[in-house]
C-alpha cells in the first residue's frame, strides 16, 4: 500500500500524521486518552485496521480555476487554495474514481468554479457518499439554482461513472465556510444511497450526519451495544441520534427506542431507516437534545439505557444533569473528542457516576482523531440487598464502619462485574492490617482448606477499599 501522496508536501492537512508509521500513530492516541482519562477507569488499547487506508465513504472537493482550467480537490490546510487531485490515500478508491469523472463530465459542459470575490461562475464544491457495494452519491454545491446543462452533465456523468446511482443539486447561496446549504433538488435518482451497517440498511442523503469509516464503526457499535447490555425489556434513549444509527441497531435488542435529533432532515431520515428496517419500536423526535431530555427528566421519564454521541463540543451541563435525573441503569457515551470526553466523565463524576472502562477505537487512521465509548453506571447499594448490621457484634473498628461487606459487594459487582464472597473481602481486609471481626474469621478445623483470593478480585476490592477511604 502506498503512503506517499501528491499533495502532502503542499500541506494539503487532510492526514498530517501520514509520515508516522501505523502502530507509532496507536501509540499516541493511546498516551493521550491515558493522559486524559485514564484518572476515571482503565483506557483499553486502541483498536486499530488492518488496513488503514482508502477507508473513507464520504468525500469532499472544492472547485476553483486555475491557468483557465476547471479543477477540483481539498483546500491546502488554513486556506481556500484547491491542491488538484483526485487520488486521495483516505478515501475509497471508488471515490477517487468519481471524483475525476464529476471533473471530466463537469469540463465536457464547460462549467466554471464559483468565484466568491467576484460572484460568478457555478460550481463550489461536490459531496461524494459511497455504500458499501460500491454504489455512489454525487451532490453538486452549486450559489444558487440555476444550473444551465444539468441535464448533459447527468448523462456525462453515468456515462463515465455507472456506478453513480443519484445525482443532487444543493443550493449555498452563503459566504460561511459551510460546505451544504439548506436547499437541494435531485437532479437523477433517488436522492440518496443505501448502506448496511450491523446488518440494517440506512439511507444516506449528502447532509446525513454519517461515520465516514464503515468497518471501525461496526466494532465501534458492537462495543456501544455489548456495554448496553440489553435483554430486549429495556426503554432506551439515544440522544443526539442524527439518522437513527446507533437507536435503530439498539432496537432489535430493546423494548423501545427514543431518538432525539435537532435536524429536521436528519429525523425524517431517521424514520425513514425504521420503517426500511421494519422497526416498529422506534420512534424519533425532532427537537434539541438538551431541552428535550430536560423536558422528558421533569416529566418523569426513567429509560433503562442512555446513549450519549454528541458533536466534538461534547454534551451540555444541562443534559448531564436532566440524564442524571432520569437515573438510567447504564448511560453509554460515545464520544469523537477525547477532551470533551473527559469533560463530560468528570461532571458525571461528580453526580455519582463511575466510568467503567474507556474502549478507543481508531476510526480516523492518518488523523489525530480518535472515537471512543465508555460505560458509565452509578453505585446505589439502594438497588442491592440490604441487610441490618449491629457494629458491636462485628467487632469493627471506625475505619471498617465507613462500608459493610454488602456495600463492598455491590461496589465491585457495579463497577467490576465481579461477585467477590465475604472471605475475600476478609483476606484483602486482613493484608492491609483491617480488623475484619470475629465473624469472618478463618476456620478453626486444622484441616480446612480456604480458596484464595483470586488477583483480579482482590485488585477490585483494593479499589473498592479505596473508595471507602477504608485504606
Amino acid at each position: 500500500m502506498p503512503t506517499t501522496c501528491l499533495n502532502y508536501d503542499k500541506k494539503c492537512g487532510g492526514c498530517p500524521l501520514l509520515a508516522l508509521p501505523y502502530r507509532e500513530q496507536l501509540n499516541q492516541k493511546q498516551a493521550r486518552l491515558q493522559g486524559l482519562l485514564g484518572g476515571f477507569a482503565p483506557v483499553r488499547a486502541v483498536q486499530g485496521m488492518a488496513e488503514p487506508y482508502h477507508y473513507r465513504n464520504k468525500a469532499i472537493a472544492s472547485f476553483a480555476m486555475q491557468h483557465g482550467r476547471l479543477v477540483c480537490g481539498l483546500y491546502a490546510e488554513g486556506t481556500h487554495r484547491v491542491l488538484p487531485g483526485a487520488d486521495c490515500l483516505l478515501q475509497e478508491e471508488i471515490l477517487n474514481k468519481t471524483l475525476a469523472a464529476v471533473l471530466e463530465a463537469a469540463r465536457a459542459c464547460r462549467w466554471t468554479a464559483y468565484d466568491e470575490d467576484r460572484g460568478t461562475g457555478l460550481l463550489r464544491h461536490t459531496v461524494l457518499r459511497s455504500s458499501g457495494d460500491g454504489k455512489v452519491l454525487v451532490t453538486l454545491v452549486t450559489p444558487g439554482a440555476d444550473l444551465p446543462g444539468s441535464k448533459n452533465f447527468c448523462a456525462a456523468l453515468r456515462k463515465r461513472a455507472p456506478w453513480v446511482v443519484s445525482i443532487v443539486q444543493n443550493i449555498n447561496p452563503t459566504h460561511s465556510s459551510a460546505v451544504l446549504g439548506n436547499r437541494e433538488k435531485p437532479l437523477w435518482g433517488p436522492g440518496f444511497v443505501l448502506d448496511t451497517l450491523c446488518g440494517l440498511q440506512f439511507a444516506i442523503s449528502s447532509r446525513s450526519f454519517y461515520q465516514v469509516n464503515r468497518t471501525q464503526t461496526e466494532v465501534l457499535y458492537k462495543k456501544a451495544l455489548e456495554l448496553a447490555k440489553l435483554t430486549g425489556r429495556e426503554t432506551v434513549v439515544d440522544a443526539y441520534c442524527g439518522i437513527g444509527t446507533i437507536g435503530l441497531c439498539a432496537a432489535p435488542h430493546a423494548k423501545q427506542v427514543i431518538g432525539v435529533e435537532r435536524n429536521p432532515a436528519a429525523v425524517r431520515d431517521a424514520a425513514a431507516n425504521a420503517r426500511r428496517n421494519k422497526l416498529a419500536n422506534a420512534r424519533f423526535v425532532c427537537a434539541d437534545a438538551t431541552e428535550w431530555m430536560m423536558a422528558a427528566a421533569a416529566e418523569g421519564l426513567h429509560p433503562d439505557v442512555v446513549f450519549l454521541d454528541p458533536p466534538r463540543a461534547g454534551s451540555t451541563p444541562e443534559c448531564i444533569a436532566a440524564v442524571n435525573r432520569m437515573k438510567p441503569k447504564r448511560i453509554v457515551y460515545v464520544s469523537c473528542d477525547p477532551e470533551t470526553l473527559a469533560r463530560d466523565v468528570a461532571a458525571f463524576t461528580r453526580l455519582g457516576w463511575r466510568a467503567a472502562k474507556f474502549c478507543p477505537v481508531d476510526l480516523f487512521p492518518q488523523t489525530r482523531h480518535v472515537e471512543t465509548v465508555v460505560l458509565l453506571s452509578k453505585l446505589n447499594t439502594k438497588q442491592h440487598i440490604e441487610v441490618e448490621l449491629n457494629l458491636d457484634e462485628l467487632d469493627l473498628t471506625s475505619a471498617e464502619s465507613k462500608a459493610t461487606y454488602d456495600e463492598i459487594k455491590a461496589y465491585v459487582l457495579e463497577k467490576h462485574g465481579l461477585k467477590v464472597s465475604s472471605l475475600y473481602i476478609s483476606q484483602v481486609k486482613r493484608k492491609y492490617g483491617l480488623d475484619v471481626g470475629q465473624n469472618y474469621n478463618l476456620s478453626k478445623k486444622e484441616d480446612a482448606k480456604v480458596p484464595q483470593c483470586p488477583p483480579e478480585k482482590e485488585a477490585a476490592i483494593m479499589d473498592a477499599l479505596k473508595h471507602f477511604q477504608m485504606i
